[in-house]
C-alpha cells in the first residue's frame, strides 16, 4: 500500500472516488474543501493498494505537527467505497502511522462521521481507532429527527407552530442570502458570537457550486425577513447549517413555522433531519435551552466523536 499527498492533478480522481463512496458527502468534493484553502494547510491523502487501485481518501490539514481530519469540515475521517474491509482499514492505519512519522507529524486528530450520513455501514475506522488505542477527546451531541419513525412535537412547539399558522407568514425557498446574512449576523452578535463560519461571499459561492445541496428558506411577513434557514442536503440527510430568528419572529413563531414546513412538506421523503450540535467547550457544556428547542420537534441525540492518536 502507498500514500500520495493530494495535489491539483488528483482532483478528478478524488472527486470520482467521493462520488461512489459509501460514506460520501458533498463537502468532500474539492470545490467545497477549497473555498477556504487560504485558512488551512491542506494535507489530504490518497491511499492505493498493491494493484495501484485507489481504496481510500483522507481529507486533512496539517498545523503545528498535527494532522487534522479536516478542521474546515464538520466531520471527516476516511472516505471509503463498499470494497473496503475491516482488515484493510486496519492495514491503512498502520501505513498511515508510518507515513505521518516519516513526515514529522506527531499526532492525528480524527473526526468521525455520524452514522446517519453513511449510505452503507461504514464504521471500520472506529474499530481501527480502538485497535490503535486512540483516545476519545471530545464528543458533540447533535439533535436528529428520524423522518421515517417520526416522534410527535412537544406541546410547546405544536402551540407555536399553530400560532404562526394563524398569522400572515409566507415560507419560501429564496436566493436572498444578503438579507438572511444580515439577520444572521445581527442574531449572532446579540448572542456574543462574532460572525458566521462562512462569509456572505463564501456561502453564495458554495450555493452556486452546489445548487442541489445548499438551499435557503425564509419566513417572511410582507417584505420583512422574520426567520431563515440555510440547508445542507446530502443523500437522505437534511442538515440545518444556519438558523436565525428575529425578535418579531420569536414572538409569533416564525422559525417554528419554517422548520415545520421543511420537516412536514419539503423534506418529508428524506431519512433524517439534523439540527446540528447544542454544546460548547469541546462537548463539555450543553446548551440546555437550545437542545430542548430541537427536541421539541421530536429530535433525538446522535453523537459525533473526536479521537486523538499519538504517532510513535
Amino acid at each position: 500500500m502507498r500514500i500520495v499527498r493530494y495535489a491539483d492533478e488528483h482532483k478528478s480522481m478524488w472527486d470520482g472516488f467521493v462520488r461512489k463512496a459509501k460514506n460520501a458527502h458533498f463537502f468532500f468534493y474539492r470545490d467545497y474543501m477549497e473555498y477556504h484553502s487560504e485558512r488551512f494547510k491542506d494535507f489530504s491523502l490518497l491511499f492505493f493498494n498493491e494493484k495501484n487501485r485507489l481504496i481510500a481518501l483522507l481529507p486533512a490539514n496539517e498545523e503545528g505537527g498535527i494532522l487534522y481530519s479536516h478542521q474546515g469540515l464538520t466531520f471527516g475521517g476516511f472516505v471509503v467505497d463498499d470494497r473496503i474491509t475491516t482488515q484493510l482499514i486496519l492495514s491503512t492505519f498502520d501505513v498511515l502511522k508510518l507515513y505521518l512519522k516519516a513526515n514529522d507529524i506527531q499526532k492525528l486528530v480524527y473526526k468521525c462521521m455520524p452514522y446517519i450520513y453513511h449510505i452503507k455501514p461504514a464504521e471500520e475506522d472506529r474499530y481501527a481507532l480502538f485497535m490503535n488505542n486512540a483516545e476519545l477527546i471530545r464528543r458533540d451531541v447533535t439533535s436528529t429527527i428520524d423522518l421515517v419513525e417520526r416522534v410527535r412535537y412537544s406541546k410547546g412547539r405544536k402551540w407555536m407552530v399553530n400560532k404562526a399558522k394563524r398569522d400572515t407568514i409566507e415560507v419560501t425557498e429564496s436566493s436572498d442570502y444578503t438579507g438572511f446574512w444580515r439577520l444572521l449576523t445581527d442574531v449572532l452578535a446579540s448572542n456574543d458570537i462574532a460572525k458566521p463560519v462562512h462569509s456572505l461571499e463564501e456561502i453564495e459561492r458554495l450555493a452556486y457550486l452546489f445548487p442541489n445541496n445548499i438551499k435557503l428558506y425564509l419566513a417572511k411577513k410582507k417584505e420583512d425577513i422574520l426567520a431563515g434557514a440555510v440547508i445542507y442536503q446530502n443523500r437522505n440527510v437534511v442538515h440545518t447549517q444556519y438558523l436565525a430568528n428575529s425578535k418579531p419572529g420569536r414572538e409569533i413563531g416564525a422559525l417554528d413555522l419554517l422548520l415545520d414546513h421543511l420537516i412536514e412538506k419539503v423534506f418529508d421523503d428524506q431519512g433524517y433531519f439534523n439540527f446540528g450540535i447544542s454544546n460548547e467547550n469541546e462537548g463539555r457544556y450543553l446548551n440546555t435551552g437550545l437542545i430542548a428547542y430541537k427536541e421539541g420537534f421530536g429530535a433525538g441525540a446522535i453523537v459525533q466523536d473526536f479521537y486523538e492518536l499519538e504517532i510513535k
